[in-house]
């Protein structure tokens, strides 16, 4: 809930509540061969660059109102990045003006974001699994602000921005701002879900499940994609190329990967 100027609390100060989103979202994909692992690798690495992740939360950052002071990045061998951005609530004289000028481009690891009370993380997490046909791709991004700026504003752009079969989001608001009369006010702003703030159409995507902690500001909200097409998570075919018996069995993999992410717990096979 955004407050009138009617509404809004006169504060002693700085408002000095933390606000920060955790948006962690996995994409799983069936890589046969060693080969078909590489390919993948190369993909993740490039789609998910650090010149793509700059331009990712440089647009959060200018959704939630926070001025990027400065960015620094570096990308590494074989896969992985990292980059580093100093943000402020509001403007700062003497900071570049291009930096929401950032271009997306070409590599995956870490992004992290200083903000002058506040600070924005993204790690990235390639792998893949030793005995099975499995490989998937983590994305943690962090986004914690202090005062009014709130980070749920940039929870849509977030995800769209990622290819995400799995989805797991906490969001907590912590300490405490005073009014001038003393009083302490541990929120500033309505919420009792996290999916107050992810549109319908989204949500119409994803089986969803929240666990609350009310009295402690604390949200955490999980999401798995309802629709399952087997051509999504195949590298380098399509479904044409495969048997019944192979769609079958490459389908009850990928699902089984996405049920133990989504429940967050090793699972016996069917």
């Amino acid at each position: 809930m955004t407050l009138t100027p009617e509404q809004r609390i006169q504060l002693h100060e700085f408002n000095n509540l933390t606000k920060s989103l955790s948006f962690n979202m996995y994409d799983v994909c069936y890589t046969k061969t060693k080969d078909e692992r590489k390919r993948y690798m190369k993909y993740i690495d490039k789609h998910y660059s650090a010149d793509r992740l700059t331009k990712i939360l440089t647009d959060v950052a200018e959704m939630i109102g926070a001025h990027v002071l400065n960015i620094a990045k570096q990308d590494y061998e074989p896969q992985g990045a990292s980059v580093t951005m100093l943000v402020s609530e509001g403007p700062v004289d003497g900071a570049p003006e291009s930096a929401f000028e950032e271009s997306p481009g070409p590599v995956p690891h870490t992004t992290l974001m200083h903000l002058d009370k506040s600070h924005i993380t993204v790690h990235t997490y390639p792998e893949y699994n030793p005995v099975e046909d499995i490989s998937t791709f983590r994305a943690d991004i962090d986004v914690s602000t202090c005062g009014e700026i709130s980070p749920l504003k940039a929870l849509n752009y977030l995800i769209h921005s990622f290819d995400t079969d799995v989805m797991t989001m906490d969001y907590r608001v912590r300490g405490f701002t005073r009014d001038v009369n003393g009083v302490k006010y541990f929120i500033d702003h309505d919420i009792n879900s996290i999916q107050n703030y992810i549109p319908r159409d989204i949500k119409d995507q994803f089986h969803m499940f929240d666990v609350n902690i009310y009295q402690e500001n604390i949200f955490h909200t999980k999401c798995k994609l309802k629709e399952f097409d087997i051509d999504n998570y195949l590298f380098g075919y399509d479904e044409s190329d495969l048997t019944d018996e192979e769609q079958s069995m490459i389908t009850k993999k990928i699902q089984h990967e996405m049920n133990e992410i989504y429940y967050g717990k090793n699972m016996n096979r069917d």
